[in-house]
């Protein structure tokens, strides 16, 4: 294990802010770890910094003098992603004027950083494999074998045994990859590092717009440790740039503070998920949350439509005690389906008069519950709020900004 004044050094060279022990333990296993040449996947949800750690790995391994290169795999076009990677020869496809080499052959003796490595297309994944396994690799268009020598380190901001499940990442890549993992710790759980982190950006900031730094009121200080911080220490930047711009005071009110939380609704407290029998069903977290607000949805509308009956039949029992058991037994009834419970005997039931004004009335309407029109309808909102631009509408929804670009070509969004 590394001593802590060697941790501490590498943050301060790395930029690092925090003294979580999950943080801590992250950087100590990439110290001990870039000795050798063994595959690392880093992982940790988006915006919590795991860009940094392979440059730690590569700065203290022996391959520091040789070339490092950050490749984004979501960003990458399926069609071209194996010239990109692999190079290829002249006349291979349509656009090859020249030969060229891939980044695996320009890194030869130096490291390779791949995020979002489950974005890589099941084709891309066969050649990579090669490449760790045997270090060769093919250019595209070509038959000849080449020969590199590179280390390579990979990321992923999802559970990637969900797409193993589904057929869409090789399982043997997976362990291959995962020789050796690093998982970074969200912020929210690292609640003691949140002011540290505000404080070094609000200096940031002051200092690069010439003006005082913004501080934090005690109330403002409590809201921002309580926060759940989806997008994470780049959410936490991003914040702090935006009220130092914006905001004439220096110190900064839990009020106004909440207007740059728009999602912000006090302490929010874990809920638990029942795990769905079939996993391939809901490929993310997001469609199970949908799944059960529409059950909730279902379920009022049969509610409304039980109350709304009853009340055009009007009061049915005159007895309280009767009143109470006869109605629970009537919603249970309807509510499996079954028929209405009839008039108690002997007891007095409201009949309408004839040709009945109609005073008011209630259309219910019926939403659609398709998971594809509600995909549609969240897509079109992301791209609206952030002016048509794919990136930041593609963090804001939580997915790769391929993945984005493949769902707007498949619903034809405009």
């Amino acid at each position: 294990m590394a001593s802590m004044d060697r941790i501490q050094s590498v943050k301060q060279r790395f930029g690092i802010i925090g003294n979580d022990p999950g943080l801590n333990r992250a950087i100590d296993i990439a110290l001990q770890v870039s000795a050798t040449d063994l595959s690392v996947l880093i992982t940790g949800e988006s915006g919590t910094g795991k860009e940094v750690f392979p440059q730690i790995i590569h700065q203290f391994s022996a391959r520091k003098h040789g070339q490092y290169i950050a490749v984004n795999c979501g960003a990458i076009p399926e069609g071209t992603i194996d010239s990109e990677l692999f190079g290829h020869e002249k006349g291979s496809f349509t656009g090859a004027t020249d030969s060229r080499k891939g980044y695996f052959e320009v890194a030869d003796g130096g490291t390779i950083f791949m995020d979002e490595v489950a974005e890589l297309p099941l084709s891309t994944q066969v050649r990579l494999l090669r490449v760790l396994e045997s270090g060769e690799f093919i250019r595209v268009g070509s038959s000849k074998v080449h020969k590199t020598d590179v280390r390579v380190i990979t990321a992923t901001n999802i559970d990637i045994l969900i797409p193993i499940q589904n057929g869409k990442f090789r399982e043997d890549l997976y362990y291959r990859l995962n020789t050796v993992p690093i998982h970074i710790p969200p912020l929210r759980r690292r609640k003691e590092d949140i002011l540290l982190l505000f404080r070094k950006f609000a200096v940031d900031f002051s200092e690069k717009y010439r003006m005082p730094p913004i501080r934090l009121s005690e109330d403002a200080q409590e809201i921002l440790v309580s926060y759940r911080w989806p997008g994470n220490v780049r959410q936490l930047k991003n914040i702090t740039e935006q009220i130092s711009v914006i905001e004439n005071k220096r110190i900064i009110d839990g009020e106004t503070l909440k207007r740059y939380m728009p999602d912000y609704m006090g302490v929010k407290l874990p809920a638990l998920i029942p795990k769905p029998a079939d996993e391939k069903s809901f490929a993310s977290e997001r469609e199970i949350l949908y799944k059960i607000l529409f059950d909730l949805k279902g379920d009022m509308n049969d509610l409304k439509k039980i109350v709304f009956e009853m009340l055009k039949k009007g009061p049915m029992f005159t007895d309280v005690q009767d009143n109470h058991e006869q109605l629970i037994e009537k919603l249970s009834t309807t509510m499996k389906g079954g028929a209405s419970a009839p008039a108690p005997e002997n007891k007095p039931v409201y009949s309408e008069p004839e040709n009945p004004a109609i005073e008011d009335t209630e259309e219910i309407v019926e939403e659609s519950l398709s998971l594809a029109d509600k995909e549609i309808e969240l897509i079109r909102k992301a791209l609206e709020k952030h002016h048509g631009r794919r990136k930041q509408a593609a963090q804001d929804l939580g997915i790769s900004e391929r993945t984005l670009y493949r769902k707007i070509k498949e619903y034809n969004i405009n």
